[in-house]
């Protein structure tokens, strides 16, 4: 198994709300324990990481191509029972550049490498922000709708709250696995209590294949960040 260098200590998610959008704040304790939350208490030398939106700011106008909704959500085809009901379709290059801003703020917020993040969404929904899965997942990366609820994500189809909750998954899942990339993201695809079940990857095959086609993008966007090149297979 490969262990996550991204995680030198534990993390501790503290949210007074679920579904509040606010500052959020940072501190690190004397056991060296780092602890976010959107209402800090006095006492603590919290740090402000992340600025609420100012009236009128939202990531989809500041980002004209990325859209707010995903429109109408079609009925699964019963002729492909498994196919996503929205599919990707968006085959610029471009996008795998378009959301780096909210990416790199996700990354320091929740301590996950951009090229991890980029990996899961690569393999979620192809950097479309629009995909829909026949099992209701939602946005780049493919939220359903607990995981919309627990993470705090009101617009699923925002590219800025989508990243930050899915991020905000990947982050809670390697505190669980202790920093694990391969039971981090197996946990991603299958959740934690099905690794927990199957100590290790569960037996689906969808799930197997998900890790390695992460594991493989990971590996390309590490590449792509040393070189500066766009080549993602």
């Amino acid at each position: 198994m490969k262990a996550l260098s991204w995680l030198p200590f534990p993390l501790l998610l503290i949210f007074g709300s679920s579904t509040a959008r606010a500052d959020i704040y940072q501190y690190v304790d004397e056991r060296g324990v780092v602890h976010f939350t959107n209402k800090p208490q006095p006492g603590k030398n919290w740090k402000r990481l992340v600025r609420e939106y100012d009236k009128g700011e939202r990531s989809t106008a500041a980002d004209p191509e990325a859209p707010a909704t995903a429109g109408p959500i079609p009925a699964p085809n019963p002729k492909c029972p498994t196919c996503d009901v929205v599919p990707a379709r968006d085959n610029s290059p471009t996008r795998f550049t378009r959301y780096d801003r909210f990416i790199q703020e996700a990354s320091t917020l929740y301590q996950i490498p951009v090229p991890f993040i980029k990996a899961v969404i690569k393999a979620e929904s192809d950097f479309d922000p629009r995909v829909v899965s026949y099992k209701s997942a939602k946005g780049l990366m493919q939220l359903i709708p607990e995981v919309e609820i627990d993470m705090g994500v009101k617009n699923v189809f925002d590219p800025r709250e989508n990243i930050l909750g899915g991020t905000r998954l990947l982050r809670y899942n390697a505190n669980i696995f202790r920093g694990d990339m391969v039971l981090t993201i197996a946990a991603y695809h299958a959740g934690p209590n099905a690794v927990k079940r199957f100590g290790g990857i569960p037996p689906y095959k969808s799930t197997r294949a998900y890790v390695r086609a992460v594991l493989k993008y990971y590996q390309q966007f590490k590449e792509q960040e040393a070189n500066g090149s766009i080549r993602v297979r």
